[in-house]
């Protein structure tokens, strides 16, 4: 967006003609105010990549929302025809994302990922070019960050450990790279929050966080490199449930982007025990019904295999059972229950 072109709405919208409509990145846009008076006439609208609502509609597939919303409500797994055809979608919505020239090269090749790539790889160009913009002071902690968050997802805890960035690093010095990589809707950020309690943004702890890249599309073509693309047939293994290494990042960045464009801040959970010398409960997200007078939160562990433990989630509803609405497992398979904890495939993540 053009400073000077941005600062003369203000007599555009005044003059009662037309209406306007201004777009930029959030990093142009943020950056480029000085010396000009904004206009109080804007209205902010904030845009996400599509939900996979959206991105099931555009692949003509939008009639299988009602229905996952239906057997979500009913607590009935789907038909199993039904089941595989929705957890495709949820897969082809994981390697292409949600960013609108990905979603048209994908659609007008005939669903050829490799074409999406090249799109995803242009906007993560574009991401990098517009990182180099900001503010001289936070500039090459952001570009770190960015670079790195494939390697900060695919370690267990996945939080960032700041001292692994940069030696002797602080979470209080890596403060501001974070608001601009959120901010920027580059990323999502999710804090952690060890006293879950009415208002989980009242407790939380910013020295903890894990970052999310703001669409997993990206996050793949970010992950891995074309020769890596096409030579180990990404693609295919993840279509095939036959990538072990890094499937569980995809499946949980996708998860912390489903929950996002559904409106949910982002928290995890985790608790250390001192005889154990290890963390004992480990929560990958709650979210709440921010209600203020009955008050519920709901755990969600995200589970990219068929086979897992639910022990720390018991152990964490044992622990904060008054507070807890319902317990959820994200799970490859279709909707089950285990011991009252509702085990979900990930498609169903739109409805909570």
């Amino acid at each position: 967006m053009h400073p000077k072109a941005r600062e003369c709405i203000k007599y555009l919208v005044a003059d009662g003609r037309y209406d306007y409509i201004e777009t930029g990145s959030l990093i142009s846009i943020k950056e480029n105010v000085k010396n000009i008076v904004i206009p109080s006439e804007e209205r902010h609208l904030s845009m996400y990549p599509l939900d996979f609502e959206e991105f099931c509609d555009a692949l003509g597939e939008g009639q299988i929302i009602g229905y996952i919303r239906k057997c979500f409500a009913d607590r009935e797994p789907l038909e199993n025809e039904l089941h595989h055809k929705a957890m495709l979608l949820f897969k082809q919505y994981m390697l292409v994302g949600g960013m609108p020239q990905s979603v048209i090269a994908f659609l007008e090749s005939r669903k050829d990922f490799d074409k999406a790539d090249v799109e995803k790889r242009d906007i993560l160009a574009l991401y990098r070019s517009d990182i180099m913009k900001i503010d001289a002071r936070y500039r090459s902690k952001v570009l770190t960050i960015f670079d790195q968050i494939p390697g900060l997802l695919s370690q267990h805890e996945k939080r960032v450990v700041f001292s692994n960035v940069v030696a002797q690093s602080t979470a209080d010095q890596y403060e501001e790279t974070f608001f601009w990589l959120s901010d920027s809707m580059i990323s999502n950020e999710c804090f952690l929050c060890n006293d879950p309690n009415v208002g989980l943004s009242i407790n939380e702890n910013r020295s903890y966080v894990k970052c999310y890249l703001g669409d997993t599309g990206l996050l793949v073509s970010h992950a891995f490199d074309e020769n890596e693309l096409l030579e180990d047939e990404v693609y295919k293994q993840i279509l095939g449930d036959k990538l072990n290494m890094n499937e569980g990042m995809l499946y949980e960045n996708t998860i912390a982007q489903m929950l996002t464009a559904n409106g949910h801040k982002l928290y995890f959970y985790t608790h250390y025990n001192t005889e154990k010398h290890r963390n004992d409960i480990e929560i990958d997200f709650l979210i709440s019904n921010n209600s203020k007078l009955k008050y519920k939160m709901y755990p969600i562990e995200v589970k990219s295999g068929k086979r897992y433990s639910i022990e720390s989630l018991k152990r964490f509803r044992e622990k904060y059972k008054a507070r807890i609405g319902e317990c959820y497992v994200i799970h490859p398979r279709s909707l089950c229950f285990k011991e009252d904890i509702v085990c979900i495939p990930p498609y169903m993540t739109i409805c909570l």
